[in-house]
């Protein structure tokens, strides 16, 4: 499936090419973009992220582009798990350079959002930013999604305000998933150099004591 093209801002830099992958030259100039330009945006991002995770946490990072965002986690949360994925290898392969001093908690491969090759509830938190507006199949990703995070936890997605949300939405009231809080939808800063209103979108997991859909 090709749910998960995850190449958070590319399509505004024109660098994804006609294929929707992002390989080759196009992932290396993003890599510099994503380190030095758009920084700042991660530097939020990992910020709130680092405030939501629980102690000792999983984290997983869909569309991690080039990692950036599991580096400012990994320095704000030592306690933390770090996990992403991205549908480009050589996006995963620049991910793997970036977090190699912190290899021991954190790691980057290739797959799809659609699905991911993980056991249930292996993860206490999901971000993703600025990837969703790229995802084939929202509904298939959220039926992943909620099936990879344990119970309470939450999925975050910072994106445009395009975004397919509605979708993501539909996709889990249809089958019961994320019914742990009402979801949420909040504007997002995200700078100057990302252009276009963006939103915070938060769907929380089913508590413990509550059944789980099969």
């Amino acid at each position: 499936m090709g749910a998960g093209h995850d190449h958070h801002h590319h399509h505004f830099l024109h660098l994804s090419g006609g294929s929707g992958t992002f390989e080759g030259w196009r992932s290396r100039v993003y890599n510099v973009l994503a380190r030095w330009p758009m920084r700042g945006v991660y530097r939020r991002i990992a910020q709130e992220v680092a405030a939501m995770a629980p102690k000792r946490g999983a984290v997983l990072d869909v569309g991690t582009g080039p990692g950036v965002l599991l580096v400012e986690l990994a320095q704000r949360r030592a306690d933390l798990t770090l996990t992403g994925v991205d549908l480009s290898a050589d996006m995963v392969a620049l991910a793997q350079r970036n977090l190699a001093k912190v290899a021991d908690r954190a790691s980057a491969r290739v797959a799809d959002v659609a699905s991911l090759p993980f056991a249930d509830e292996s993860f206490d938190l999901v971000v993703s930013s600025f990837s969703l507006h790229h995802w084939e199949e929202p509904e298939a990703a959220v039926a992943e999604l909620a099936r990879v995070l344990r119970p309470g936890g939450a999925l975050v997605i910072y994106d445009f305000t395009r975004a397919p949300f509605d979708r993501l939405e539909q996709g889990a009231r249809e089958r019961s998933l994320f019914t742990g809080a009402p979801s949420q939808r909040t504007p997002f800063r995200a700078g100057l150099l990302i252009p276009g209103a963006s939103v915070r979108y938060v769907m929380t997991a089913a508590g413990a004591d509550s059944p789980r859909p099969r």
